[in-house]
């Protein structure tokens, strides 16, 4: 196994794990020194990964992600506002999606976590012959939106209801959606 393919699946394996993994039972799981998963632990940190030691052995500590539900209203030149209002805080569009009496959910995944992302999603909108999918619904659409905190999340809201854009959910959505 190349070094590469260990170091994936020495991550695979620690994102599995529900309690810390040693350095020893990697090592024997990959046929390798201890001193080599010290080494691969060394360049899995170098790549960003949160590996943390402990007495135990090796934990991967994932960033914890909080997401909610944001229902907006507003018209299709405030896109670009509202989107930037978010990520401005830290936030991440994951989707958008629309209730339609007719069609039901309607949805599309957007990942949108900057000002870069945010102007080539628009850029991409005003070059196709498509509209915004809260044209079906009078402005009216949901977000899930993600942060690495509540605080923001809640910073995300009353900033979009200064802004009027936050409506309140029905009571159906908030049993069906919620």
């Amino acid at each position: 196994m190349l070094g590469d393919e260990r170091r994936a699946a020495i991550l695979a394996q620690l994102k599995e794990a529900s309690e810390a993994v040693s350095g020893q039972a990697l090592g024997e799981a990959f046929q390798v020194s201890r001193q080599v998963i010290v080494q691969d632990i060394a360049l899995l940190r170098a790549q960003g990964y949160n590996i943390v030691s402990t007495h135990r052995g090796y934990v991967l500590r994932l960033p914890a992600v909080c997401k909610r539900t944001f229902k907006v209203r507003h018209s299709k030149d405030a896109i670009e506002e509202e989107m930037n209002a978010v990520v401005d805080l830290g936030g991440c569009i994951e989707d958008v999606w629309v209730n339609h009496r007719t069609y039901g959910v309607v949805s599309a995944p957007l990942s949108v976590k900057t000002r870069r992302d945010v102007k080539r999603f628009l850029d991409e909108l005003h070059a196709g012959i498509s509209s915004p999918l809260s044209n079906l619904t009078d402005g009216y659409h949901f977000h899930t939106i993600s942060a690495e905190s509540e605080e923001i999340l809640d910073e995300v809201a009353e900033c979009l209801n200064s802004m009027g854009m936050l409506a309140p959910f029905t009571e159906y959505e908030q049993h069906t959606f919620l």
